[in-house]
Parts: structure tokens; C-alpha cells; sequence
């Protein structure tokens, strides 16, 4: 693979990392679904669970992704260890985002809402992406300028309803400010239905672009969890956005990210979620 900066991917390159993340998924994480060990389960921080299947799924990642085009590897476990590691992802002409396994919280709960995700990052701007769910062994790449495809099949997302009170989505409010929450909750009621979403980025995303939801609220906005998801979106028809408007860039530490199905939606959601 070239590390060209205008260089496109072929369907070739695009197939050899969704089988990159297929081979993480088959020997790392499938194997340990709901038959964990005692002791392949700590707590990185309060309240943040990693796994044996966690670390091993990143190191294959990183090595095969290293040895198809050898640039820096931006992986959750790695970025957490070493928070320098983001720089990269700014500073390298080219970079390479991992999570070996989001939603390790449903993982290690024996529920089917994880995923293993990648991302190409050039020039601090996120080019191309994959998400695999090895629950149901779906996959979901997107390139940006050449759409996004569900198992090889280009989808598109489709218009949000235009009535507020028919939008479904979600909102994580754990990491919200009281004053943000109580915003929240006093406008649930003026949707259709608003959930916490399934705690998996790599599932929820998708979700969006296929019609099961129409909006999400995030608060964190981690690289590895937003960057695939947010341009599969996008390539799909959708809108990430901070809530001042501005575009998501996954060199943007900031909290605070709003995703929809379409411009409209998002404004509409904007404004019932916060008054403005």
C-alpha cells in the first residue's frame, strides 16, 4: 500500500484489513465470549474494564496493519498506557487507529454488543475506516469520497422523520454535567424514544446509518470510538458535529458530539437537547 497522501484505497486493500480485524476477532476475542477466565479481566480505570482479549486482539492488529503499511498504530490500550501516542495522529503524514474490541463492557457481561474497529488517518484527517461486529460477523467499511458498504454493499442513510416527536435515538448521559443531564431528560419526552444506546460506538453508529436510530449524544469523544463511526456516517449521508456546529475531526479533544441522520435532524435534536 502506498503511503501517498491522495492516494485511494483499492477493494483489495479495503477487503485485506476488514480480514485483518476478522483474524483479531477469530483467535482474540470470539474464542473468550462469555468464557472469560478469572483473572483476564482488571480495571484500567474506575470503571473502565480491559481484557486479556482486549491487548491480545491489539497487538495482532497493530503487527499485521504495521507489516501492510508501516506508520504509527494509534490502539486504545496502547493510547491509554501512553496518551503521547495521540500526537500522531495530528504530527504523522500518516497514522493507524485501533480498538481492538469496543463495548469490553458487554463483553465481558456476555452480551453481543462489541466490535473491533480501525481507521487510515491522513494528515490528521480520518480517510478511511472499518468496523466489524464478530457477534454476526457483519462488516462495515467506508472510504472518504467513495461511500460506505455494509459486507461489500453500498448503503445510504436514509432522511430522519421530519416531526420531532417520531426521531428515536440515544444519549450517554454518565458522563454529562447534572445541568446536561437534567437537559436531557426534560426533553426525552419530545421524542419518539430516547435511549442509552448499547455502549458500543461500533454498533450504535452503524445502527444510525441503518435506520434503527436517528440521532446519538456523546459526551467522550475518544479517537478510537468516533473516528470510525463518525465517517462511516458521513459517507452514508449523516452529520457529525460538536455542539457548536463545527464538523468532527478526530484530532479534536473536545467533549461533546451530536450525530444524526441528516443536517436537518441534527439541528432539530440540537436544539431540543439544549435550548439553543
Amino acid at each position: 500500500m502506498s503511503d501517498h497522501l491522495s492516494d485511494n484505497l483499492s477493494d483489495q486493500q479495503i477487503e485485506h484489513v476488514t480480514e485483518i480485524l476478522r483474524e483479531a476477532a477469530a483467535t482474540a476475542v470470539l474464542p473468550r465470549f462469555r468464557a472469560l477466565a478469572a483473572g483476564e479481566v482488571t480495571e484500567k480505570s474506575p470503571g473502565e474494564l480491559v481484557t486479556v482479549a482486549d491487548r491480545e486482539a491489539e497487538a495482532l492488529i497493530t503487527a499485521r496493519l504495521r507489516a501492510l503499511l508501516d506508520v504509527p498504530v494509534v490502539g486504545e490500550e496502547a493510547g491509554t498506557a501512553d496518551p503521547g501516542l495521540l500526537a500522531a495522529l495530528r504530527e504523522a503524514p500518516v497514522a493507524w487507529l485501533v480498538d481492538p474490541l469496543d463495548g469490553t463492557a458487554n463483553f465481558v457481561a456476555g452480551r453481543p454488543h462489541f466490535a473491533v474497529m480501525a481507521a487510515l488517518v491522513r494528515a490528521g484527517r480520518t480517510v478511511a475506516c472499518w468496523i466489524l461486529q464478530p457477534a454476526t460477523g457483519r462488516s462495515y467499511t467506508a472510504q472518504l469520497g467513495a461511500g460506505a458498504f455494509r459486507d461489500g454493499t453500498r448503503i445510504r442513510r436514509a432522511p430522519a422523520p421530519a416531526a420531532l416527536g417520531e426521531l428515536r435515538g440515544a444519549a450517554l448521559t454518565r458522563f454529562l454535567d447534572p445541568a446536561e443531564r437534567a437537559a436531557v431528560a426534560a426533553a426525552a419526552d419530545r421524542f419518539a424514544a430516547l435511549g442509552s444506546g448499547t455502549g458500543s460506538a461500533g454498533v450504535d453508529y452503524p445502527d444510525l446509518v441503518e435506520g434503527g436510530l436517528d440521532f446519538i449524544r456523546y459526551q467522550r469523544t475518544l479517537p478510537w470510538d468516533h473516528a470510525p463511526g463518525a465517517l462511516l456516517l458521513a459517507e452514508a449521508g449523516g452529520t457529525a458535529r460538536r455542539l457548536d456546529g463545527t464538523a468532527y475531526q478526530v484530532t479534536d479533544t473536545r467533549t461533546g458530539l451530536l450525530v444524526a441522520a441528516d443536517s436537518a435532524c441534527w439541528s432539530a435534536v440540537r436544539t431540543a437537547l439544549t435550548g439553543g
